[in-house]
């Protein structure tokens, strides 16, 4: 049975060098020869049947029961990084092409998200243990695509640079309303209030998120400017002057992109911003990862912009900015990994060896996968009113700058210890 991915990996793996050890304990050699070898074995035939039949399932399910391993110094983020290196300059094999079709076929039916089944799909991820989070994220507990500045930025810097771009994007006055759809645990409303004098609100569907994102407005002493509600975004009402939403999008599904922006209409004032910041699939439609959709975020979706803008359009929106973050959120991941790598016996502590393992696959194919495979971040600005804008982007940047000046001179505030 290891003859179908004895195959593959012959035909996939032309650079760097791949040493795999059989489920018979023999050696097998892909590659050019050059670079640090990499070393995984493959423990049992059925292993081998299975990720030669379905790689986007089963290389992550393999790897968290242990048929397949990694060795010799070799780490899971040095053999995903090789073989998707490879994997990109290659088409999708026959067997997981038809696989994949099946995937987009099921788009619409996996990524139902009405009210309550979206809250069950976020709390699967979110409302995991807080201090597995403050194991590997920032200080402010930032979970999405930091922006770098600088190629040698810290992470604590980067993810500030994130609230602070966003921020001189919305171009916020003191007194503005402001609503956060998917708020977390409360990083940017506290931004956009502290520093930019804003009355936020913020909704999650996360538990966990919604009680520590309060609990940090009262230790901030900005309980009575910022809000934050376990509340579907669909079920708002009131109108705000600024609008953000960061890292929420993909957990919408492909079948609520309608709903989502015809309700950000409805919410955003005649002269207001918004400002969505989401994953880019550059390469155009597909599908979830399945091994994602199975064990990281169920329901969720990864678009890109062809699916995203005509529904501003069609919903009535003006998009008046358009940026691309490339490479940005590999550098996160990056930053993510290596801290989860340094707590990996506290986490084990958490929960257990599998969950671990689950984990550290995520973060490692997370990032290889904004490395070689063309995912990367936009942030789409909109209004309804054209006229709600300065004529040049050079608001942005002057408002950027008068930014900086304000919250690099200001404490860094941790999040309230967790549990």
């Amino acid at each position: 049975m290891y003859a179908l991915l004895d195959r593959a990996l012959k035909t996939v793996v032309e650079k760097g060098t791949l040493r795999v050890s059989g489920p018979d304990g023999k050696m097998h050699e892909y590659g050019d020869g050059t670079g640090i070898p990499v070393n995984i074995a493959v423990r049992t035939p059925l292993a081998a049947a299975k990720i030669a039949a379905d790689a986007d399932l089963y290389l992550g399910e393999c790897y968290m029961e242990g048929s397949l391993d990694v060795s010799g110094g070799t780490t899971i983020y040095d053999a995903l990084s090789l073989l998707l290196d490879n994997a990109q300059s290659h088409k999708m094999p026959k067997i997981a092409k038809a696989a994949n079709a099946v995937r987009i076929a099921m788009k619409r039916v996996d990524q139902y998200n009405p009210v309550g089944k979206a809250k069950t799909n976020v709390a699967h991820h979110y409302d995991l243990s807080g201090a597995l989070y403050d194991l590997f994220l920032d200080r402010d507990r930032q979970y999405s695509c930091a922006y770098f500045e600088t190629d040698d930025g810290s992470l604590e810097d980067a993810q500030l640079a994130k609230k602070r771009h966003l921020a001189a994007k919305l171009g916020i006055k003191p007194g503005m309303k402001v609503l956060d759809i998917g708020s977390g645990w409360g990083g940017l409303g506290l931004y956009l209030a502290e520093i930019c004098g804003a009355e936020v609100t913020g909704v999650t569907l996360s538990e966990e998120q919604h009680k520590l994102s309060n609990e940090r407005a009262v230790q901030r002493g900005v309980s009575d400017r910022v809000q934050f509600l376990l509340k579907d975004y669909r079920h708002l009402d009131t109108r705000f002057d600024r609008i953000v939403s960061v890292g929420m999008f993909e957990h919408v599904g492909i079948g609520h992109f309608k709903e989502f922006f015809t309700k950000v209409n409805s919410l955003l004032a005649d002269d207001g911003v918004a400002v969505l910041h989401s994953i880019n699939r550059s390469a155009g439609p597909d599908a979830t990862s399945a091994w994602i959709k199975k064990y990281i975020f169920p329901g969720g979706y990864i678009p890109a912009l062809s699916e995203v803008l005509p529904h501003i359009e069609r919903s009535g929106l003006y998009v008046t900015d358009i940026e691309i973050l490339r490479l940005h959120y590999a550098k996160t991941l990056r930053e993510w990994y290596l801290r989860f790598a340094d707590h990996r016996e506290r986490a084990k502590e958490l929960y257990d060896e599998r969950f671990c393992r689950m984990w550290e696959f995520y973060l490692a194919a997370s990032e290889c996968a904004f490395r070689y495979l063309g995912m990367n971040n936009f942030q789409i600005q909109f209004v309804r009113n054209q006229h709600a804008l300065p004529l040049t982007r050079n608001y942005m940047i002057e408002e950027e700058d008068r930014l900086r000046e304000i919250d690099t001179k200001l404490p860094r505030f941790k999040t309230i210890p967790a549990e």
